[in-house]
Parts: C-alpha cells; sequence; structure tokens
C-alpha cells in the first residue's frame, strides 16, 4: 500500500521559513518522481515543484521559484520542500504526490 506522509506545516510571518516533509512507503521511492502540490480552499490544486531524481532535474513553479527548494533522500525514501521568503498567498495546504497517489497535507499559513 503507497502512503505518504506530509509534516512540517503550521503557521509563519511573512518573511519567515518552514520545511516541509513528505515520507513515502510501499512503492520504489528512488524510482520515482516526486511532486509537491497546494491547495486553497475554494480553488484548484496548484503545482508547486517536482524532482526527479537525486541531484537531477527540478522544476518549480513561477510563483515560488527562487523561494522554494524541492530536494529528496532516497535513503530516507523522504522528499523535502524547504519554503522561504514565505508570502501570505502561499497559504494553503501543501500535498505529495507520486503518479496517482497523494497524501493527507499539512496547512501552512503565512499571516502577520
Amino acid at each position: 500500500e503507497v502512503q505518504l506522509v506530509e509534516s512540517g506545516g503550521g503557521m509563519v510571518q511573512p518573511g519567515g521559513s518552514l520545511l516541509l516533509s513528505c515520507t513515502a512507503s510501499g512503492f520504489n521511492f528512488g524510482a520515482n518522481v516526486m511532486t509537491w502540490v497546494r491547495q486553497v480552499p475554494g480553488k484548484g490544486p496548484e503545482w508547486v515543484a517536482t524532482i526527479a531524481q537525486p541531484g537531477g532535474l527540478k522544476w518549480y513553479a513561477d510563483s515560488v521559484k527562487g523561494r522554494f527548494t524541492i530536494s529528496r533522500d532516497n535513503a530516507r525514501s523522504s522528499a523535502y520542500l524547504q519554503m522561504n521568503n514565505l508570502k501570505p498567498e502561499d497559504t494553503a495546504v501543501y500535498y505529495c504526490n507520486v503518479q496517482q497517489y497523494w497524501g493527507q497535507g499539512t496547512q501552512v499559513t503565512v499571516s502577520s
């Protein structure tokens, strides 16, 4: 059974930082592309970032480029999203995704 468990969300002031983690199990983590997606209630999901392999290709949405960094640790079957210089518009539930599977999400709130 594929499981994705996100953690690390919380409330932070504008300009602050958070590190999101996604711990995976039930599939060959190292062979799969990992993606972070976020969603605001009442709006559609927004792709944030994707990583293909350790040290390999990474892609970012324009809205987060230069502020967010996606990474992975295959030995720990984990993916990460380092979020710096957070803005109120980054407020959303952040989900980890692989293939058709999704985690339960972790809430990020950016507010003064």
